[in-house]
């Protein structure tokens, strides 16, 4: 068995014996290939504006396709390989649809959280990015494509947000926890990155 990032499985779209993605850039090596990935999603989401609600599949497929359609020309598209990284297995390609769709009915009955006092915003957050994590609907990009869309959300909630108060190690072991069962991680995060309720200004 690979030790691999992505599996075994997930060889058919990496460059040979290697387990970095193919890409527009035709970089070859990982640690250049994130680098690259991360100034044009920094250069991408200065452009990006606030989306209000509904929120859908759609909307996550138009946000990835932003931030990475310079990298991968998949870019947008749901995956149809199977993921696993670690002891950590994603939702199979053909329920994803399915499973993102009922999540976000789900938080379409609840009015987009709109209204939730803080602490009930930052358990109900952290219960739903868990969920959508799960799914993990593209091949790359899923965490910076579903926290821009949460920051849509939380805005739309009428709160800000500072991502910088989270590592990216902290990031990784909460969702690995979320994924078995246990929010509480990812509520600490949201309840330490989540700011205060934006006041209204009257002009």
């Amino acid at each position: 068995m690979s030790d691999n990032k992505y599996g075994t499985d997930q060889a058919p779209d990496c460059y040979p014996d290697t387990d970095v993605l193919i890409n527009l850039l035709d970089l070859r090596d990982a640690d250049d290939l994130e680098e690259a990935e991360r100034y044009l999603n920094e250069i991408a989401s200065a452009r990006m504006e606030f989306i209000p609600p509904p929120y859908s599949l759609d909307t996550l497929k138009q946000v990835h396709r932003t931030l990475f359609d310079e990298v991968y020309g998949w870019a947008g598209e749901i995956r149809t390989l199977g993921i696993s990284k670690g002891a950590t297995r994603f939702c199979s390609p053909e329920f994803i649809e399915t499973e993102v769709e009922k999540e976000f009915s789900r938080i379409a009955k609840t009015g987009w959280f709109e209204g939730y006092p803080r602490d009930l915003l930052v358990s109900s957050i952290a219960e739903s990015y868990g969920t959508l994590n799960v799914a993990y609907p593209f091949r790359e990009g899923n965490g910076r494509t579903q926290r821009f869309l949460f920051e849509c959300i939380i805005f739309n909630a009428g709160y800000s947000i500072d991502w910088g108060m989270a590592d990216r190690q902290e990031w990784i072991d909460a969702c690995i926890a979320s994924y078995f069962g246990d929010d509480k991680p990812l509520a600490t995060i949201f309840d330490r990155c989540i700011g205060s309720e934006i006041e209204e200004v009257d002009f």
